[in-house]
């Protein structure tokens, strides 16, 4: 078997994702660092792996896959016994719901280099923080409605699936950025049911950080 290897940030909310899905299918993979804040994503070399010069990106099966959820759900159709994807189409949808209201909705608003522009035009050093602590805040109130419709331990049922892997780092940045996360009692407490799992455990940034 070809080497498995993960470009990664160790804070990126999306490389996050793609570890944990990664360690719940018991993939092991080689970590090359690509470090955002000094512009590695935007060299050469890593341009012709990924034209978009984003992370992640996985190198698996002799493929290049880019894209967290997708490369998540590449990950769960590999191995449809291993939960990230319910296997009835109408509960698959309400994944995808709740996994795109967070990687589509809240996650590209507060991106690095969006946040980081709002402070260049608006000329305040405080505006990136404002940002993003609004569209967070603002988005995790949508989530947790979204969630009053599904019963289990975790975002939808009583395993982790896809919606879960996008709630937790999003929860890790909104504590970063000192977001009061208090009344989503029902984030809370899915985050707090997924640490204590070894796959998201070992996931973490503070793990991650080379």
């Amino acid at each position: 078997m070809n080497e498995v290897v993960l470009y990664d940030y160790w804070r990126s909310s999306a490389s996050y994702r793609v570890r944990i899905a990664l360690n719940m299918l018991g993939v092991k993979y080689k970590t090359v660092s690509i470090n955002l804040l000094e512009g590695e994503q935007r060299s050469r070399d890593y341009l012709v792996l990924n034209p978009q010069g984003l992370v992640p990106t996985l190198v698996i099966d002799g493929r290049t896959l880019t894209q967290s959820l997708a490369i998540i759900e590449y990950l769960a159709e590999l191995r449809p016994d291993c939960g990230l994807m319910p296997p009835d189409i109408a509960d698959r949808q309400s994944v995808r719901a709740l996994a795109y209201a967070i990687a589509m909705d809240i996650h590209p608003i507060c991106n690095m280099h969006v946040a980081a522009h709002v402070t260049t035009i608006t000329g305040k050093a405080d505006a990136r923080e404002e940002w993003t602590k609004h569209f967070i805040s603002d988005g995790l109130r949508k989530v947790e409605a979204m969630l009053s419709d599904f019963n289990g331990e975790f975002s939808f049922g009583d395993k982790p699936t896809m919606a879960d892997l996008c709630l937790v780092p999003q929860i890790y940045n909104a504590r970063r950025w000192g977001v009061d996360v208090s009344d989503f009692k029902r984030i809370v407490d899915i985050d707090g049911k997924c640490a204590k799992l070894p796959a998201f455990h070992a996931a973490h940034p503070d793990r991650a950080k080379p």
